[in-house]
């Protein structure tokens, strides 16, 4: 038996920058798991500040790219993007009723710019011919207006359009998206045409000037989670978790609105796991030396952290380290559980302070302070530097989280560049501690090694 690999086709323009139409939707494809394929509608001359020219493509070829992949391949579901004109409509839609597959509508109306990708005159025949034949169609609250025949600016305004939408166009399910109306959430309406039920899709809003494209990755992560064979309903949940990453993690490029990153998606799947990966690697070299480095455990315990690539180190749930940290038991160190993400406050906070100075710093260690282990350090070529506890503002001591921020800023301050060890002497309360970091956790262990066994190698 085969295996059955699920295919989506876009039938869109060619946006030049790179940030919408086609090459959204084939990165949004790729992110989810599924085969791509296109129909060129247009070729656009757009980078992030609007559109300068525009070229379509003749109807026929549109329509016959549909039927050339169809025919062959074959397409699980497909959607739309810029239909510029009634002939590419008429003729995208002749091929969707041959082939009969499911189809998200996009109706795009204007680029992010402002700038118009659809011909008065074919407003019409998007009502007419392209919308009825969809299974979901996806407005925001302006395209939803044009459609809709009124102004769309609250929830209530939207639930009516979606009505309006579905009753009068005639698609099976009407999502208009909340990017464009106020309020601290996101909230998409959707309304399916048959049971008359409304869902609302909730997401935190992204305080973010990047989002070109937003409209073409949800569309498109929509089309890709039918091709899989999801209901229309989880479809749709999975293109709004999609689409809010992929806002999260825009990128900031160009001088207008930048474009959402649907391969967020698939990115900070592979780098989790790359770092898990990493840091059992380390924990496997730690255990190997357990009786070494159990001498230097501190009474709070040691942990080791490592970071996500640097774009998607946000906060502490971004680094991995050992829950229940790493322990001496019966003078050995010991890991007390596998790493996960969110565990470590800790070496965590000096990891991301490190890397707002060095994004290539990922990874630290804490250990027990020891006057032999600094002098090694420097001996060895390493650069070590600290920070004195007791100088510690008020106000910074009085705000939860903010002392090892402030310590880790003074050390990379006074040694010119983030320091292989940082150190400090504690405080009233407080014990004293070093750091070990490096670009990744087996270059923290290997650094914490050199240093032990030199010490060891002095002693006799």
């Amino acid at each position: 038996m085969s295996m059955r690999i699920p295919r989506a086709l876009t039938i869109a323009g060619l946006d030049s920058g790179g940030g919408a139409g086609i090459t959204a939707d084939l990165k949004t494809f790729h992110a989810l798991g599924v085969y791509g394929m296109v129909a060129l509608t247009a070729v656009t001359a757009q980078n992030t500040l609007g559109v300068k020219a525009v070229q379509e493509i003749d109807p026929l070829v549109v329509e016959n790219q549909i039927n050339t992949v169809a025919e062959d391949i074959g397409v699980d579901a497909a959607k739309t993007g810029m239909l510029s004109s009634s002939q590419i409509m008429e003729a995208a839609a002749r091929a969707v009723r041959r082939w009969g597959f499911q189809l998200v509508v996009d109706p795009v109306m204007y680029a992010k710019s402002g700038d118009p990708l659809i011909r008065p005159e074919a407003m019409e025949t998007l009502r007419r011919v392209i919308i009825p034949i969809s299974k979901v169609v996806t407005p925001n609250a302006p395209e939803a207006s044009h459609l809709a025949g009124f102004r769309v600016e609250t929830l209530d305004d939207a639930k009516r359009a979606a009505k309006f939408i579905a009753e009068e166009l005639h698609p099976e399910i009407v999502i208009v998206k909340g990017g464009h109306l106020t309020g601290n959430e996101s909230i998409d309406i959707v309304y399916f045409r048959d049971s008359g039920e409304y869902r609302e899709l909730r997401a935190p809003r992204i305080d973010t000037k990047n989002t070109h494209g937003t409209g073409c990755s949800f569309s498109a992560a929509i089309a890709a989670g039918l091709a899989k064979g999801l209901s229309p309903w989880d479809a749709i949940k999975l293109a709004k978790e999609f689409i809010t990453t992929a806002i999260k993690y825009s990128l900031p490029l160009g001088h207008g609105h930048g474009p959402v990153n649907p391969m967020a998606w698939l990115e900070l799947r592979a780098y989790r796991a790359d770092v898990i990966d990493e840091l059992n690697k380390a924990l496997r070299i730690i255990e190997d030396n357990a009786d070494l480095i159990g001498n230097y455990i501190p009474e709070v315990q040691s942990n080791l952290g490592y970071a996500l690539p640097a774009f998607y180190a946000r906060d502490l749930n971004d680094i991995a380290a050992v829950p229940g940290r790493i322990i001496k038991y019966m003078g050995k160190a010991k890991p007390s559980g596998p790493p996960a993400f969110g565990v470590s406050s800790h070496v965590a906070n000096y990891i991301l302070t490190a890397m707002r100075h060095d994004p290539e710093v990922r990874s630290a260690m804490n250990i027990k302070y020891d006057d032999k282990v600094i002098e090694t350090a420097r001996k060895l070529g390493y650069v070590v530097s600290s920070y004195d506890r007791r100088q510690e503002p008020p106000e910074v001591k009085a705000r939860e989280g903010a002392s090892i921020p402030w310590g880790t800023e003074q050390a990379i301050k006074n040694a010119g560049r983030v320091p292989d060890v940082i150190y400090h002497l504690g405080d009233w309360g407080k014990e004293p501690v070093i750091i070990i970091l490096g670009r990744n956790p087996t270059e923290v262990v290997s650094k914490l090694l050199a240093i032990l066994r030199r010490i060891n190698e002095n002693r006799f």
